[in-house]
């Protein structure tokens, strides 16, 4: 399955693109695959590196990547050293102070994953209030399986290594936790493929965030209502789908 975003009511309209700067210089990072990393040969690779470039070929304009660390991201925009970061920075209020977004392009749901042959159990709290579940202590998935899944027995692990662990030793019956990073597991060869996702996606904002959109500066609603314009047209012509494809092999819905 792969996620829309993209309300098929809303159409932007075509942008000026003799508004914008003649070429859109983008910043990522190197650290998150697989949204953006090295590839062998030092060039940077990965799901938002194609949406970028994606993103410049629709536009037909110009675009330039760099990679800066992470906590580098918003100076490089707010000083002019650069247009656009798309580098998985949530929208959040608190980023929404200091920063304008495109829409949302991406959004990692929280996901349950269990042993194969026991993924055909329903996933909801009745169902589940005698199963014990595994999750990193201290986030938000915890706090979420003790709001909406109360009567199950939640066992708290200090690290993700530790809690697929617990499941492929039968130590929990499920474990919790973040779509992406499951499913980039589960499509490894560190689990040797004893597991599969069951019930879900779970999307709710108020534990998992509103999802990534591509940052601009403060008021620049040009070049932000073109990238909106250019990732709905992504959408609407398949090649968004591709993409997701390619970098989720194993969908995190």
């Amino acid at each position: 399955m792969v996620p829309g975003f993209w309300d098929p009511k809303r159409r932007p309209d075509r942008p000026d693109v003799t508004r914008l700067p003649t070429q859109i210089r983008f910043v990522t990072t190197e650290d998150y695959p697989p949204f953006s990393f090295r590839g062998e040969d030092g060039r940077p690779v990965g799901f938002n590196v194609d949406v970028a470039r994606a993103i410049c070929t629709e536009l037909a304009i110009r675009c330039t990547l760099e990679i800066v660390p992470f906590e580098a991201l918003a100076d490089a925009l707010a000083s002019g050293k650069a247009d656009a970061a798309i580098a998985g920075i949530a929208i959040t209020p608190v980023t929404r102070e200091t920063l304008d977004f495109s829409d949302r392009y991406f959004r990692s749901p929280a996901r349950f994953v269990a042993l194969r042959g026991d993924g055909g159990a329903k996933v909801t709290p009745d169902a589940l209030g005698s199963k014990t579940v595994g999750v990193i202590g201290g986030t938000a998935h915890e706090a979420f399986l003790h709001d909406f899944f109360g009567e199950i027995a939640v066992r708290a692990f200090p690290d993700p290594d530790a809690l697929r662990a617990a499941l492929r030793k039968g130590e929990v019956d499920l474990i919790f936790g973040d779509g992406v990073q499951l499913a980039l597991w589960l499509n490894g060869t560190g689990s040797e493929n004893c597991c599969a996702f069951v019930g879900g996606p779970f999307t709710e904002s108020l534990y998992f965030g509103e999802g990534m959109g591509i940052a601009v500066k403060r008021g620049n609603d040009a070049l932000r209502q073109s990238l909106n314009y250019a990732l709905a047209q992504l959408w609407e012509e398949g090649v968004y789908t591709d993409l997701y494809l390619r970098w989720f092999p194993i969908s995190v819905y």
